[in-house]
């Protein structure tokens, strides 16, 4: 088994920084293309077969040091009896999406297992093949709640940022549901042999910092103790997290991913050693440059944290379609041939 990873999170030195990538399983593989000519998406992530072979197809190609579970952060919303719809073209959106002040008080969410068991089944079906930890993942509840309310990503988000105007404490209550909904969720992920877990709170950079320390930190703080009995380490994202970094810091996490607009450096002076951080290459400069330049950058950013522990490279965010293989391939190799 390597555990490096997990050796990392639990803030041990090791011989080198383990390295996966989000999205690692996706649309830049040729292999996973031809698994989508032949699936939908909504078919793929619901058909625990097909989501484990997704979910493995990164660990064959790019002997990465941590598998994360072939999924998405929407099916939580499942749990709300809300469909999500995985268009051709275009982001997924949820339906029916909260319209009113009516909606958004009286929705609950119910026999969450029941309705999610198709992704503790790929779990139970991943783990006997894996020799590395498994990431299980949700969305965080503010990000959640934005889909839920607009229907899918909108650059305004405006019927999100009116409720949270004209109806805050509501909206709050909202987060509430959602967050306890996530905690039984990854508790299930958990249960099921997931080895860490990941919250993706993607929109929370549209807020101000006055308003992600009103309708995010105190969820993730929720979610963070929800989780504690377990045992299993747990990572924030959100993108712009280097905006927020001392505030998210102030919950104590075991880990925070880095957007790669943050200096991974001058966050370390920042925040200590007792954070490990984890990112942050970015995934537009990963999908464009050359072979070299991938090598060069991944190197600056190992350079600037020499000799420190409690570091996990990985992206700023997930890979993009069109990002060359050859590419990705490099920025392991070149992780796991630094050593710390």
């Amino acid at each position: 088994m390597n555990d490096l990873l997990l050796r990392v999170l639990k803030g041990q030195h090791t011989e080198r920084h383990p390295v996966w990538l989000m999205r690692q399983a996706g649309r830049y593989m040729p292999q996973y293309q031809n698994m989508r000519a032949k699936h939908s998406l909504w078919r793929l992530f619901h058909d625990p077969k097909l989501a484990a072979e997704v979910t493995m197809l990164p660990i064959h190609l790019l002997d990465v040091d941590a598998a994360i579970l072939f999924s998405d952060i929407l099916v939580l919303a499942e749990a709300f009896d809300r469909k999500i719809v995985f268009p051709d073209h275009g982001g997924p959106f949820v339906s029916p999406f909260v319209e009113t002040l009516e909606d958004l008080k009286s929705i609950r969410f119910s026999d969450l297992e029941r309705k999610l068991s198709y992704v503790a089944e790929t779990i139970s079906i991943i783990k006997p093949q894996l020799k590395v930890p498994l990431f299980g993942f949700s969305a965080a509840p503010f990000t959640l709640a934005s889909y839920m309310i607009e229907g899918a990503s909108r650059s305004s988000f405006a019927k999100t940022k009116t409720f949270m105007s004209e109806h805050p404490n509501d909206f709050c209550s909202f987060l509430q549901k959602l967050a306890d909904a996530c905690i039984e969720y990854t508790k299930m992920q958990v249960h099921a042999g997931a080895d860490a877990i990941q919250i993706f709170d993607s929109w929370a950079n549209i807020l101000s910092l006055d308003e992600f320390k009103k309708f995010c930190l105190p969820y993730w703080k929720m979610i963070k103790l929800g989780l504690k009995d377990l045992g299993v380490p747990v990572i924030f994202f959100c993108r712009d997290s280097h905006r927020f970094i001392e505030e998210i810091a102030s919950i104590d996490p075991i880990a925070i991913s880095i957007d790669e607009k943050g200096n991974m450096a001058e966050i370390r002076k920042i925040l200590g050693d007792n954070i490990i951080l984890q990112g942050n290459l970015c995934a537009q400069f990963l999908r464009d440059a050359s072979r070299d330049m991938v090598i060069e950058e991944t190197k600056k950013i190992l350079i600037s944290l020499h000799g420190q522990k409690g570091l996990i490279m990985n992206l700023g965010h997930g890979v993009l379609p069109l990002t060359p293989m050859e590419n990705v391939r490099v920025f392991v190799q070149t992780v796991k041939e630094f050593k710390v």
